[in-house]
């Protein structure tokens, strides 16, 4: 009786909320129940007159049929609840119509024995129902074949025979009245079984149970997981008329918001359910999205269902579990409702079997085959990042609360995950890559309306988001030119606490910028890191091999063991490297990618354009002297994102620029590289070097006039000389320096531009300054490890000495050489191309290298390398292959020579040649002279000019010696004697 008290107490305040369903029609895909809906009485109809004569009569209109509405009351609320209070009855359908004997009794008791059935006294016949006990042998017989049927089974079905006697209700033709009278008791059975499904729900145990079945939550998970139509046979409905089909879900989940949707009620009864659904064991399986179990395709149809329905939208993103406070970088995505959802992917770390499975033997592999993998592959990360952005944009769209949690949402992801970002980052106190790169994919799609062709949108972008908003903590950041002090004190002064908040387009701009940066920008970094870890192992590879003397040694065994061991690492690293690109490069992805990082360029341009109207009309490239305060203190991390995700997508996908964007990024290229001042540091404005030369190699040459045409001040602004090092960065941005350069002179109008420019005298200086290091220091490099290379191939020539050293010593030496003609080939290459520019420069405009602090160090530059080449120790640089290290001495020796030779005919370089007295030998020049002149490197006119040239010098020379005869000795005390 306690429990019975507590349910009526339960179903009284029930019935204080808003109705029901109030809906006319039934969903339109029902299917029959097995149970038809009890006949409704109506008045005999009379046959019609035979007509008198073949004329039209005119049709009258039928008078509406009577209901009684007492008897269709009593049988429907019979055929809903599939009861009856008359053992006859249940007798007569074999006990399929459960007979409710003590309420019979009860009813009896009180002088209701042949009282009708009626909407008052629903609530006392449907908890007789729900109390009858399965698992009680004295009711079994009374429960027919529903001794296996659960409260929430039973209620659906109950559910669906309410639908069903309303659709043939409507269809009976009775008057308004008694249509609206009987309507309205229909309601009220609805709303008791909503009210007592929803109870089930939340207290399973409530009512007698079949005993090992599935209870609550789990109930209505089950046909959730069964809308979507590739979710798997295993999921698929039942046609149980207890079961709720597709068609029947979406409308019980409405009314079930309905009535517990006041005051919060539906939290405790469908936030089970959705973390049911959404914490599905099917979203944990090693396989992921592979494989033949796409169950995770049913909690995805499910959560579209649930997310569409306003309520449960609000609800859902009220629930603790939506933003997890204890979770942490790495367990966020386990703990929040969303994230085991949305860590689905095909990154290796935390999907190996995925990648195994579609890229085993990579070796192996066709094209073809790779491509149908990564289409299949694709194809379904497609299917669900779409679905994702779906279900963000629902629930964005359910109201600012909701709207303001899914923005906090993505907030506190990137605040957890603020050391992602760092050079040596260990992957298990992160959040994984598949996580980030789908909520990247999530905010780009939530961008797109805001980035039109026109970008008249773009002034809705607050500039004072970083002040504004907490949303982001930029605290511990590098800003592009500001001190920290500097920035804290520009946010306290734009700080306003009466403004309004930032719009939505703020938030999403701010928050698309700074997940590419902690996570997209990553996850690309790490895809590099494969193919550097892929090199590693290869040179391993090479020296494990070596010679081939440990084959049929003791050691031989063992070695092969290590080769193995290596080879099978690298099909690991190949394996990740294909699931990587799957997700990187896929064309859509990085359409949209492209299109943002323009549009990121564009907006950056217009935060420095004095205007603030960039691209309409667009700014000029040379800015102010003085950078704006507002562009300073904005993270830095905003420009070397767009130069890093550029070169990224040059590498992988060049023709993605093809149709757009290109003039947007050569814009942002020349505006810095002209105003290198605008930018703080050194390291990023070569990164914006190496920018500019992936845009000219990617020109076709109409564009390569518009991109060089705004290059007249460029060339002072090249950050050309950085701190020494053997990196392959380093390397890199010497090579891309001088395509920049070459490709500038091999344009007629630019030439021009550069005999323009050399006429700034300090700045050209300054120019040549720095490109002399590099040649002195290129060349140094490339013949000193011409040298050691020399060294060890001669040493490997004496067979008998060589086979007589330990093979650890000869491995040792075959690693050297490898290590160093890898880096020689650079070196070589290199040195080449920035004599080659000496050379072009020295013939167009030659009064800037005759300056003091110029002239002469050119001159001993030229001297020490001419005697390298064709100086006593010239044997030195001869090395087996100079075609495999790039090295043409000939053609280096022809530059130089061509160098003196243009520079032949000035006072003050002759006088420079002449006074180096390390250096300068006639014979040497005579050597190299006949060197030239014998393999056709120069004219006999040439020859003689050079020649010409040395005599000259040795006058100079001459003079210079009488000069310092004249001087006398020096005197002591000038000595320190």
């Amino acid at each position: 009786m306690k429990r019975l008290a507590k349910l009526q107490t339960a179903e009284r305040s029930g019935r204080t909320s808003p109705a029901a369903s109030t809906s006319t029609l039934p969903p339109s895909q029902s299917k029959p129940l097995v149970v038809k809906p009890p006949p409704v009485s109506s008045p005999a109809k009379k046959p019609s007159p035979a007509p008198v004569v073949p004329l039209p009569v005119p049709v009258k209109k039928k008078a509406p049929s009577k209901l009684d509405l007492a008897s269709w009351e009593h049988e429907s609320i019979g055929f809903v609840f599939n009861v009856t209070l008359e053992r006859s009855v249940a007798d007569q359908t074999a006990y399929e119509t459960v007979w409710l004997k003590h309420l019979a009794e009860e009813f009896e008791s009180e002088g209701l024995k042949n009282t009708l059935l009626n909407a008052d006294l629903a609530d006392r016949i449907l908890i007789a129902r729900l109390e009858l006990d399965p698992g009680a042998m004295w009711q079994v017989k009374w429960l027919g074949s529903m001794t296996q049927q659960t409260t929430f089974e039973y209620l659906v079905g109950t559910w669906k025979r309410v639908n069903a006697t309303k659709s043939a209700l409507l269809k009976k033709g009775y008057s308004p009245s008694d249509t609206q009278a009987a309507l309205l008791r229909l309601e009220k059975l609805r709303e008791l079984v909503i009210s007592y499904t929803g109870l089930t729900l939340q207290e399973p145990e409530m009512f007698p149970q079949p005993q090992g079945r599935m209870l609550g939550p789990a109930e209505l998970v089950a046909p959730l997981l069964s809308l979507s139509a590739l979710s798997g046979p295993l999921l698929a409905p039942s046609s149980s008329p207890n079961t709720l089909t597709p068609s029947d879900i979406e409308q019980f989940l409405q009314d079930l918001a309905r009535r517990f949707e006041p005051d919060n009620e539906i939290d405790g009864i469908l936030g089970p359910v959705v973390k049911s659904l959404l914490f599905h064991e099917s979203l944990f399986r090693p396989e992921g999205l592979g494989g033949g179990d796409a169950s995770w395709r049913g909690v995805v149809g499910g959560l579209e269902l649930l997310v569409s329905i306003k309520a449960i939208a609000m609800m859902i993103t009220r629930m603790e579990e939506w933003n997890p406070a204890s979770a942490t970088a790495p367990t966020f995505e386990r703990m929040a409702l969303l994230g085991p959802l949305c860590r689905l992917g095909v990154f290796s770390r935390e999907w190996p079997a995925l990648g195994t499975s579609y890229f085993s033997d990579p070796a192996k592999r066709s094209r073809d085959n790779v491509e149908s993998s990564f289409a299949s592959l694709r194809g379904t990360l497609k299917s669900l990042q779409s679905s994702l952005f779906q279900i963000f944009n629902t629930l964005v769209r359910a109201g600012p609360e909701p709207r303001e949690a899914v923005l906090q949402w993505f907030a506190r992801v990137i605040s957890l995950n603020s050391k992602r970002a760092g050079t040596h980052v260990d992957p298990e106190t992160v959040a994984s890559d598949s996580f980030m790169v789908n909520l990247q994919t999530i905010l780009l799609r939530f961008a797109e309306p805001f980035m039109d062709a026109n970008y008249s949108k773009m002034d809705r972008i607050d500039p004072l988001f970083y002040a504004q908003s907490s949303c982001i903590n930029l605290k511990e950041e590098t800003r592009i030119k500001a001190t920290s002090d500097e920035a804290v004190e520009w946010e306290r002064a734009h700080r306003n606490p009466n403004a309004p908040e930032p719009n939505f387009i703020s938030n999403i701009f701010y928050l698309t910028i700074a997940m590419s940066h902690y996570g997209y920008l990553k996850t690309i970094q790490t895809f590099n890191n494969l193919a550097k870890h892929l090199e590693d192992l290869k040179r391993h590879l090479e020296f494990i091999n070596g010679d081939g003397s440990w084959m049929g040694s003791p050691m031989q065994g063992r070695v092969e063991a290590t080769i193995n061991q290596v080879k099978n690492e690298q099909n690991k690293i190949r394996i990740q490297q294909l699931a990587f690109q799957t997700q990187l490069c896929d064309p859509e992805f990085t359409f949209r990618s492209v299109g943002f990082t323009i549009f990121l360029s564009t907006w950056v341009i217009r935060q420095v354009d004095p205007k603030k109207t960039h691209p309409n009309p667009p700014a000029q490239i040379l800015l102010p002297d003085e950078v704006p305060l507002s562009f300073r203190v904005l993270p830095e991390y905003i420009i070397e994102d767009i130069v890093e995700y550029f070169l990224f997508v040059v590498q992988t996908s060049p023709d993605k620029f093809e149709m757009t964007g290109k003039i947007e990024l050569m814009t942002f290229v020349l505006t810095f590289l002209n105003c290198t001042w605008y930018i703080k540091n050194p390291f990023l404005k070569a990164k914006i070097n190496d920018m500019f030369a992936d845009c000219l190699r990617g020109q076709r040459s109409n564009r390569r006039e518009q991109a060089l045409s705004s290059t007249t001040n460029l060339m002072p602004g090249i950050p050309f000389s950085l701190p020494h090092s053997t990196s392959f960065s380093y390397i890199r941005r010497r090579r891309n320096i001088s395509y920049i350069l070459k490709v500038i002179w091999n344009n007629p109008t630019h030439r021009k531009a550069l005999s323009i420019e050399a006429k700034n005298v300090d700045k050209f200086v300054r120019f040549i300054n720095l490109m002399m290091n590099d040649v002195t220091y290129l060349m140094n490099e490339s013949f000193t490890e011409l040298t050691q290379i020399h060294e060890i191939q001669v040493e490997m020539k004496d067979q008998g000495t060589w086979n007589s050293r330990t093979q650890e010593y000869r491995r040792e030496r075959e690693g050297m050489l490898r290590s160093l003609e890898r880096q020689a080939s650079s070196y070589t290459t290199l040195s080449r191309s920035t004599v080659e520019l000496l050379k072009v420069f020295t013939a167009e405009t030659k009064a800037p290298f005759m300056v003091p602090e110029i002239v002469d160090r050119l001159a001993a530059m030229l001297d020490y390398n001419l005697v390298a080449l064709a100086g006593p120790k010239y044997q030195e640089l001869k090395v087996q292959d100079p075609e495999k290290l790039k090295f043409d001495p000939k053609a280096l020796l022809s530059d130089i020579i061509q160098v003196f030779l243009n520079l032949s005919d000035q006072p003050d370089f002759i006088r420079a040649v002449a006074g180096d007295a390390r250096s300068f030998s006639r014979e040497v020049f005579e050597k190299a002279a006949d060197v030239a002149f014998r393999v056709n490197l120069k004219s006999s006119a040439e020859i003689e000019q050079l020649m010409t040239f040395v005599a000259n010098v040795e006058e100079a020379k001459l003079a210079l010696e009488a000069d310092d005869d004249d001087l006398g000795e020096i005197p002591d005390e000038f000595q320190g004697k």
